[in-house]
């Protein structure tokens, strides 16, 4: 994501196993909402999109 999009990509560490990606404060993943981790393709298209 660094290397693609030129993104500052910043890992909060937390317990709980929650997942979740954001894009200027706009969440655009949930792994504790859909019960999986994402498909890396299906990440970047989203990214690609914001």
């Amino acid at each position: 994501m660094k290397q693609k999009f030129a993104a500052e990509v910043q890992l909060i560490e937390s317990s709980g196993g929650v997942f979740e990606v954001t894009v200027e404060g706009e969440l655009i993943f949930s792994k504790k909402a859909t019960g999986q981790f994402p498909v890396e393709d299906q990440l970047l298209e989203e990214l690609a999109t914001k």
